[in-house]
């Protein structure tokens, strides 16, 4: 069959999507598995930059759609792991410079060389959307629990069961559980009862995400922080693998006591 193709995307921007997209492709190329990393979101090419491969783009998709290059010269091979590739979008282009068969066809000839090919969809519901999900099989959907974000996940749920996408399965990222404790965020069985998909990963509040795509190296290359963990989690789930869920509560309660000890200067 080839790869199993799988859309990333979102109704809300800003939840992270792009930086889920990273992380999980690097932690399936660890585990052994030939990634293809495809930024679908035209004119705003971000991956690249997540991902540390933005000085080695030379061509990107649209260039392949074109008849400028070959498939193999815009693929960028990460030499950190030598299972995973980037391919970029265009920066300079409109969305409407390629049509959802485009995007089918050119999945179609990721597919046989690849385990898996993840697609970072631009976010809402527009045609960047349409066109990067034509040519994927499966669906993640990417929400923080934050009732906008939720709505908008709600709504591109929709979309994608109309398009025949399956499975379609949720990441809620930036969760905060003591903040769930204290019904000041969304509890991820509120998020369940207004989506009704199953739940691929939870992904707790990290400063070292910020950091991470500041440096242009996800964390799943090799940290062990919380949200590194969980990233690999997904990808461990993504290829069937039963895995505990984090245990949260005990995680955020040991960053309160380490903050308490700093100010009263216990270390």
């Amino acid at each position: 069959m080839g790869a199993r193709v799988i859309v990333i995307t979102s109704g809300k921007g800003g939840v992270g999507k792009t930086t889920s997209t990273a992380n999980i492709a690097v932690a399936l190329a660890r585990k052994g598995k030939k990634v293809v990393a495809v930024d679908t979101d035209i004119g705003l090419r971000n991956l690249d930059v997540i991902m540390g491969l933005e000085s080695r783009i030379v061509y990107n998709f649209i260039d392949v759609i074109e008849g400028n290059c070959k498939l193999s010269q815009a693929l960028v091979r990460d030499k950190r792991v030598d299972s995973l590739y980037l391919l970029p979008t265009a920066q300079t282009r409109t969305k409407d410079a390629v049509s959802p068969n485009q995007m089918k066809e050119l999945c179609e000839q990721l597919r046989p060389d690849y385990d898996f090919v993840l697609l970072d969809c631009p976010a809402g519901i527009e045609g960047g959307f349409k066109n990067a999900a034509e040519g994927a099989d499966e669906a993640l959907v990417i929400t923080t629990p934050e009732i906008p974000a939720v709505r908008d996940a709600d709504r591109i749920i929709g979309m994608l069961e109309s398009m025949g996408k399956s499975p379609i399965r949720l990441i809620i990222n930036r969760f905060r559980a003591l903040m769930v404790k204290n019904n000041d965020m969304l509890s991820q069985d509120d998020i369940l009862d207004v989506l009704a998909i199953k739940l691929l990963g939870l992904i707790p509040e990290d400063d070292s995400v910020i950091k991470s795509g500041n440096r242009g190296e996800p964390l799943t290359f090799g940290q062990d922080s919380p949200a590194a963990q969980e990233f690999a989690n997904i990808a461990a789930r993504l290829l069937g693998e039963s895995v505990p869920w984090l245990n949260l509560d005990a995680y955020e309660s040991r960053g309160i006591l380490a903050g308490i000890k700093k100010i009263f200067g216990f270390y």
